[in-house]
């Protein structure tokens, strides 16, 4: 039984990011590959933003929102499952803390996006620099204080394989993205364009992975709509999410 549950707005959420990706990266290609008034002096492959910041802004601004929003949400309702007790219980204050703070720096990390797809690299380089600085910490700080949440609840869990499933999705996510970012971070200081842009892309798409990873996550609500109260779940039902899990 599959069912409409939480498990919708990462699949929405990584959708409309790939969607959007690969319509900027399709549409650049097919009127030509043309050279951007923003793109560098001999550069052949386009920054997102490059593509973004013309006839597709749009588009590339209603997909950053729409991606964003509906990643937040998954977040918190993620949180909010397990303090129902309708997914994998958080008992620690410390779980409780790193969860919050990957709320709260997933939320930068939007205002980020948000920002730099509405202040383009053509007209607002700076600015548009400084938002893809918060775009790319945010996700990735709420990414290690998740996966740190995920480790400690994989200890406690033993039995539960689709926590460390996840556990190791997001560390992974988090491993390849730093890399990914320094490289891209010193070919925009060394000016090495293209290598930067094909980064970048590169960035964006393993992206897509890490959203992806909140399906797993919020899979198993769809099986655990009766609670007991505050002393958890009924004992069948704790038994069906043991085999979900």
């Amino acid at each position: 039984m599959w069912g409409l549950s939480y498990w919708v707005l990462p699949i929405v959420s990584a959708f409309v990011w790939a969607g959007m990706l690969i319509s900027m990266i399709s549409y650049w290609s097919a009127t030509g590959r043309p050279h951007l008034p923003s793109m560098d002096p001999g550069m052949t492959v386009p920054h997102i933003s490059d593509v973004g910041a013309f006839t597709l802004k749009p588009l590339f601004i209603a997909g950053s929102v729409v991606t964003t929003v509906f990643l937040d949400l998954s977040f918190a309702s993620e949180r909010w499952l397990r303090h129902k007790g309708r997914l994998a219980r958080n008992w620690t204050q410390k779980e409780k803390i790193l969860t919050t703070i990957s709320i709260c720096f997933a939320v930068i990390g939007t205002i980020g996006l948000i920002l730099l797809s509405i202040f383009d690299s053509y007209r607002h380089g700076n600015v548009h620099n400084v938002c893809l600085g918060l775009f790319l910490a945010g996700y990735i700080i709420s990414a290690v204080c998740l996966c740190w949440s995920y480790q400690i609840l994989g200890k406690r869990y033993r039995e539960h394989r689709i926590l460390r499933i996840s556990f190791w999705i997001k560390l992974a996510f988090i491993v390849i993205e730093v890399g990914l970012a320094i490289g891209f971070g010193v070919c925009l200081a060394q000016s090495i364009s293209d290598p930067g842009s094909i980064l970048e892309w590169t960035i964006a798409f393993v992206f897509t992975f890490y959203i992806i990873s909140f399906f797993i996550d919020l899979r198993p609500a769809v099986h655990t709509r009766r609670i007991t109260g505050s002393s958890g779940l009924e004992t069948e039902e704790q038994a069906e999410i043991n085999n979900i899990y």
